[in-house]
């Protein structure tokens, strides 16, 4: 089979695009820009074209190849030139869980999947990082660059397929997974799910959809676990002791990763020669994933955070981070993401930067909005903190950077929280 992808450099699309590739099908694609995933496609000689998408690679791929199926993100809107064209070519034509799904189908893959609000892709490579030490057969895809192996992955003897199961869009609910984790959930993503309700009925509907299910902590999991009739399940409480990577969130996350590499290893033969021991010492070794908490350079970290929850979990990782590294405290730079989750979370943000030393506020990044609502500034927000003085508005130059050296210099740890383009920004300027 002939795959087109549009948008394949991605981490939402490039990682399927590897595993596509490792399976055995024809992966070509296309994307206005390198995206993090390019070197990785490059290595695995998965041809792409970069720049204007219109309609000119998928004509000439499909003249030399005859392509069979074209997929495309979320984001491609109705008139984008090459969906039109894939029409006109009679292609079947879907978003990137179909071809999931039938990957998982076609390879014969139980499939492990990581849901949740937040926490998903660092306990996703967490999961990838222990199956690779322990040489469990499982193939994955994770929506991030790995620092230790591919984003994605299949191995001709894989018999697991460990994936990050995104409710973006209803992606994950195209799914019957073997094994789910759950990590937290928390309303978002609300040009998708117009209410709370909706949000958590889409998380149940998963839910019911899924063999097993293992959730990170009671408010992970339904408030009527009766709910889950057909389902066996696992609700746990503080995690294992001797779990001791920096922050709580992160310890929580290893230990529903620990749970679940004892599942796989139940259905697996031979598994009394993997210890508890073994699994907790591997974990404590994970060495991070990228944009989450990912190290840049001494004292110098990039997150993905903006949610209120995430930020809350980040502040604490960097505040025992910056505890164990001698570090004189925590400096904070913010990118609030898309203005219509600001008007769902605006008075969440009030105590979530308490323990940070210095924050700096960075406009909106604006993304998929309404034009209707009111776009927040960082001065709007800034008066809903408990601690509005250590805030200050900002912007992406140069008395931003020479500001946050000063600080470097003077041995704080620096972290971004942001899902736009000021980590480019920021890796350019002090990385």
């Amino acid at each position: 089979m002939n795959i087109y992808i549009s948008g394949i450099s991605g981490t939402g699309m490039g990682p399927l695009a590897l595993m596509a590739k490792n399976a055995g099908y024809q992966v070509f694609g296309s994307d206005q820009q390198r995206g993090a995933i390019s070197n990785e496609l490059d290595q695995a000689q998965i041809p792409f074209a970069v720049g204007a998408q219109d309609g000119q690679y998928l004509q000439k791929v499909h003249e030399k190849y005859h392509l069979d199926w074209f997929v495309h993100t979320s984001a491609l809107p109705e008139d984008h030139p090459e969906l039109q064209l894939a029409k006109s070519l009679g292609l079947k034509i879907s978003k990137r869980d179909e071809l999931t799904a039938t990957l998982v189908k076609e390879l014969n893959l139980k499939m492990i999947a990581v849901a949740g609000t937040h926490g998903k892709t660092t306990t996703t490579a967490m999961l990838i990082w222990a199956a690779k030490n322990l040489q469990l057969p499982a193939a994955y895809i994770v929506g991030s660059t790995l620092n230790f192996a591919p984003s994605g992955s299949y191995q001709k003897n894989d018999q697991y397929f460990i994936y990050e199961a995104d409710e973006y869009d209803r992606n994950f609910l195209h799914y019957q997974p073997w094994l789910s984790l759950i990590t937290f959930v928390s309303y978002d993503h609300p040009d998708i799910y117009p209410s709370e309700s909706d949000y958590q009925q889409a998380f149940l509907q998963f839910e019911k959809k899924s063999q097993s299910l293992i959730f990170a902590n009671p408010a992970a999991a339904p408030s009527d676990l009766s709910q889950l009739s057909s389902q066996s399940f696992q609700v746990l409480e503080t995690p294992d002791p001797r779990l001791t990577l920096a922050g709580a969130a992160r310890r929580e996350d290893a230990n529903l990763v620990f749970y679940a590499i004892k599942q796989i290893l139940a259905d697996q033969p031979n598994s009394h020669q993997v210890s508890d021991q073994q699994i907790i010492d591997i974990l404590n070794q994970f060495p991070g994933v990228g944009r989450r908490f990912e190290r840049l350079a001494d004292g110098l970290y990039s997150d993905y955070a903006h949610h209120p929850e995430e930020i809350r979990a980040t502040v604490e990782i960097a505040k025992e981070e910056a505890k164990n590294l001698g570090k004189n405290g925590v400096v904070v730079v913010y990118q609030p993401h898309q203005n219509t989750r600001q008007h769902e979370v605006f008075s969440l943000y009030q105590d979530v930067f308490l323990g940070v030393d210095q924050l700096f506020w960075l406009p909106t990044y604006l993304t998929r909005e309404n034009p209707g609502l009111k776009i927040y500034t960082p001065a709007d927000f800034i008066a809903t903190l408990k601690n509005p003085e250590i805030a200050t508005s900002a912007n992406l130059d140069d008395q931003l950077r020479l500001k946050l050296k000063s600080l470097l210099q003077d041995n704080y740890l620096v972290i971004l929280m942001s899902a736009g383009p000021a980590d480019q920004w920021f890796r350019d300027s002090l990385a």
